[in-house]
């Protein structure tokens, strides 16, 4: 294996750490208190005996091994900051910091859910300038901003869907998702009472029609769509779908979670689409993963709206109030708007691009995508042709006669500096390399993953046990995961006691 092939990565400048249990030695202290000067008083009478003699197993160590000890251990932690995230479908791009500039103003920061609304106008003019934005790009005419993810948002979506359809006189039986789905689609379905029903893709991953009129009838209650697709690709037949599924008394759901491939150049809205969630994380920047909680705001067309999640939020002669005078709604879906900091900073993000720059975004993300895909081409196989929006899969199958699959050309790719692809995903893609590069990464970084994947399948031919044995600039060689995954540890435990116990 020759270093030279490694053009970004190094090891850990701290590769080793023990635990903080590991450091504790007893008596140690990381604070001094001034003994207690009020006369008179015993703190532990006052406490009611709530005070501790004894911590149990907690760590004692001073303030510099503590510092030490975090400093160190967070510099194994990958984050976009750091560097590319390839990761198909995740869309994991660029929080800019004047998002969290503006999130950490005092009055936003610190904003109490039970303040009156008298005090809150600021935060509900925020919420409804948020909500107004997002219809107008989605081309929607209500939105929620209540759900706290994108899973979530779908399960919001699917119940508006049931509560109108009864409405009507029948919540209907089954949902149409197509076999390219997100996994979360049909488990949504099905705890919304939904029994799922597969819809099969045609040559070209997208929806077959054919099957779809076939299916489709007076017990289907919708569809739920990915658009574009988890392959990437547009649903360039999407108003036929819509026309197919509204002709029969049936709605079209669409995941929003590929937005990103979508804004500033056409709106769901206006191609047929009855209900769709938005990921802000994958769309509008606001922290993904550990900068939580998330948000997956549900927008609507008109004959929805009346089954909105309460309370809404309206403007009235006065100001902005909360209203939850709507018998028809399916009720709160979460108490209170706990993510609001992510309304602030998907809000910001907005205003600062602006109509031209927020459709920019969206070109240069499937320019990203569709470099990475020339450059990758022949290096391997591209199991579908249509054009690649925001993201690109490719195939282990070039790899696989040297018994290389996807996980072991993902684990080789940490060696070279970047946080795998999405492995394995989608299913009806054996052996799936999906990658999405986002508009965040610059023709050097992108030029920096291309040399790595090329380099990695050179190797398949030349050194196939390299990427067999790989990662190795890791802190910890490969893991078993099968052992991993059925007999996993999940607590330390002190010296001379099993795990188990």
């Amino acid at each position: 294996m020759s270093e030279e092939k490694i053009l970004k990565a190094t090891t850990h400048l701290s590769q080793n750490e023990g635990l903080i249990f590991e450091k504790s030695s007893p008596g140690k202290k990381a604070y001094r208190l001034a003994p207690l000067d009020v006369p008179g008083v015993d703190p532990a009478k006052e406490l009611g005996g709530l005070t501790r003699d004894n911590l149990g197993n907690m760590p004692e160590v001073s303030e510099i091994e503590i510092i030490r000890h975090f400093t160190r251990i967070s510099t194994w932690n990958y984050a976009v900051d750091h560097g590319m995230y390839p990761l198909g479908s995740c869309t994991m791009k660029y929080n800019p910091r004047v998002n969290e500039y503006v999130a950490r103003l005092e009055g936003l920061a610190n904003a109490h859910p039970y303040q009156p609304e008298r005090v809150s106008q600021g935060c509900l003019r925020i919420m409804k300038t948020l909500a107004d934005a997002l219809i107008e790009i989605c081309g929607m005419d209500a939105i929620t901003l209540q759900p706290a993810a994108g899973a979530h948002g779908e399960l919001t979506g699917v119940l508006l869907m049931r509560a109108y359809l009864e409405s009507k006189g029948n919540p209907r039986k089954r949902i149409l998702i197509p076999d390219s789905a997100h996994g979360t689609n049909p488990a949504t379905a099905a705890m919304c009472g939904y029994t799922v029903e597969n819809l099969k893709s045609n040559e070209n991953g997208m929806v077959d029609l054919a099957a779809l009129e076939a299916q489709m009838n007076d017990e289907i209650a919708g569809l739920m769509i990915t658009n574009p697709s988890t392959l990437g690709g547009f649903e360039t037949q999407i108003g036929k779908i819509a026309e197919i599924l509204h002709r029969k008394g049936g709605l079209l759901y669409m995941d929003g979670a590929n937005m990103n491939a979508l804004v500033g150049k056409t709106r769901p809205g206006d191609f047929g689409v009855d209900v769709m969630h938005l990921n802000l994380h994958k769309t509008f920047s606001t922290p993904h993963g550990g900068g939580g909680p998330g948000s997956g705001p549900v927008a609507v067309k008109k004959i929805l709206e009346p089954f909105l999640p309460v309370p809404v939020i309206t403007e009235m002669k006065g100001g902005y109030r909360l209203d939850y005078a709507r018998p028809q709604s399916i009720g709160r879906v979460r108490m209170f708007f706990g993510n609001f900091g992510m309304f602030v900073r998907a809000l910001a993000y907005i205003m600062a691009n602006g109509p031209d720059g927020l459709r920019e975004t969206t070109e240069d993300a499937v320019l990203n995508a569709n470099y990475i895909r020339k450059k990758l081409e022949g290096y391997y196989e591209l199991p579908y042709k249509m054009p690649s929006m925001h993201e690109v899969v490719f195939s282990d199958k070039l790899q696989t006669k040297n018994g290389i699959k996807t996980g072991d050309i993902a684990k080789r790719l940490i060696d070279y500096g970047f946080h795998p692809y999405t492995v394995s995903f989608p299913l009806i893609v054996h052996g799936a390399l999906m990658i999405e590069p986002t508009e965040s990464e610059s023709k050097e970084e992108l030029d920096l993953f291309v040399d790595a994947m090329q380099k990695i399948a050179k190797e398949a031919e030349d050194e196939p046990d390299v990427i067999l044995n790989a990662p190795y600039r890791t802190r910890v060689s490969r893991l078993d995961e099968v052992a991993a995954a059925r007999k996993p540890v999940l607590r330390w435990k002190p010296q001379g006691k099993s795990a188990a116990e």
